[in-house]
């Protein structure tokens, strides 16, 4: 009779376990969406499509909307997009890059969660100092940068949130769908929904930003002199940190945010395009549902 050895055993499990995998392995999007999709991103035509409303927006009608009146980088960022989606390595190239800023932001995020609680136990400690100085509180700055600290991460976070898929989904039907109708749905809902409204709410901040770090709003002017923290917009409580910074930092994390959508947009194009070294369906590794 022959010996069954441990190497039989692990080589007969590891069939099973491949054979399991090939069964559950979704192969619908291996091949592309459409026959044009074959060599071009979908963010190609979209551009392409833009730049074409654009130019009869310029043209046909006087309207005080952005499609006719477009700066000069409008038309260039445009234009990029239209020809990098004829391009796929680069454009992956351009989303690698993209997703450093969500790698660089997770390192941050540890960092201000480490100086969240030095803060905190800091200020834990000065309360029972108070009494010996005669004062309420003996360093109000540490309370203002705690909760600096956590507004930072919390912006600072989102673009790692959405690379990472940790983020909640309220359309629980999703888990459920193939890669394919699921990139359709992310490229679709990204590129016409969300990617508008937070571009449009960058526009919004940067004027937000502008006057909290001390631009004048009558004039548009800034202060003169080199001691810049003079100008930001203070606190309207007793000694607390300004608050010029952290609101000019809600600027950037939309910035950021709008960019780690856009590389979504792309990796979910290239799922569109049947390319799955490049295309990727960000999902978690458990469903979270909200009911």
């Amino acid at each position: 009779m022959n010996e069954v050895t441990e190497g039989d055993i692990h080589a007969v499990a590891d069939k099973i376990l491949h054979e399991h995998e090939e069964h559950e392995l979704d192969v619908s999007a291996d091949s592309p969406a459409w026959p044009m999709f074959e060599k071009i991103h979908p963010v190609a035509f979209v551009a392409t499509g833009a730049l074409i409303v654009a130019v009869i927006g310029h043209v046909a009608f006087d309207t005080d909307r952005l499609i006719g009146n477009m700066s000069w980088w409008h038309w260039l960022l445009l234009a990029g997009i239209a020809v990098l989606g004829f391009l796929p390595e680069a454009l992956n190239k351009v989303r690698a890059a993209i997703e450093l800023i969500g790698s660089g932001a997770l390192r941050m995020a540890w960092v201000c969660g480490w100086l969240v609680f030095i803060v905190q136990f800091i200020n834990v400690l000065t309360r029972y100092l108070n009494p010996r100085f005669e004062q309420d509180i003996l360093l109000g700055e540490l309370t203002s940068a705690a909760w600096q600290l956590f507004a930072l991460i919390a912006l600072i976070g989102l673009p790692y949130g959405v690379k990472a898929a940790v983020n909640p989904r309220i359309d629980f039907w999703w888990a459920d769908w193939q890669d394919r109708t699921k990139a359709w749905l992310d490229f679709v809902m990204h590129t016409f929904f969300f990617l508008p409204f937070l571009f449009t709410m960058t526009v919004i901040l940067q004027g937000y930003a502008a006057t909290a770090l001390g631009k004048k709003r009558g004039d548009g002017s800034w202060p003169d002199g080199w001691k810049v923290w003079n100008s930001w917009e203070g606190s309207p409580d007793a000694d607390q940190l300004p608050l010029g910074p952290i609101k000019a930092l809600i600027f950037v994390g939309f910035v950021f945010f709008a960019l780690q959508i856009f590389a979504e947009i792309i990796k979910t194009g290239f799922v569109l395009m049947g390319n799955r070294k490049y295309g990727h369906i960000a999902a978690g590794d458990e469903f979270q549902r909200i009911e």
